[in-house]
């Protein structure tokens, strides 16, 4: 089940309404919508995101947490060990961004990274989304966990 918090933001001007895409890592993929349409990118530091959030009315992100194992080949005790780490690490960011959110009132959606799909190269993103700047990985990741809430208030 997705993670949720807040509530408040249903209340929210439907016009000013900012949907809010993350993808949480080391290097933080945010993808900002309005009405709509894909207005911003942008990579920030994971401590980085309460101050991006604020002005969501509604937070979508990648949930580490909604997955049960990893898809690993990694064949060491140490590169294993590194690996868990690294999911930890993006397990307490999404608690993070569900604590956040709740203490803002807004609405926060995780969604599993099997329920996002599959990684999209920049050709892609564009004649999906239409957007013709810069991005990277993380940021395209961030946008297509929002996409389908893109219009919702």
């Amino acid at each position: 089940m997705p993670a949720r918090a807040g509530g408040a933001a249903g209340t929210a001007d439907a016009r000013n309404a900012c949907i809010v895409g993350i993808d949480p890592g080391a290097s933080t993929g945010v993808a900002y919508f309005t009405g709509g349409q894909l207005r911003k990118l942008e990579t920030i530091a994971p401590h980085q995101i309460p101050a991006a959030i604020k002005c969501a009315s509604r937070v979508i992100f990648e949930d580490s947490r909604l997955i049960s194992h990893m898809f690993t080949t990694v064949k060491s005790r140490p590169a294993a060990l590194k690996m868990a780490r690294n999911v930890g690490e993006i397990d307490a960011w999404c608690r993070l961004i569900v604590a956040t959110c709740a203490d803002l009132g807004i609405d926060a959606h995780g969604i599993s990274p099997k329920q996002k799909g599959a990684k999209l190269d920049a050709a892609q993103f564009a004649a999906k989304t239409g957007w013709c700047g810069k991005s990277n990985a993380h940021e395209r990741d961030a946008a297509m966990c929002a996409w389908p809430y893109r219009g919702a208030k």
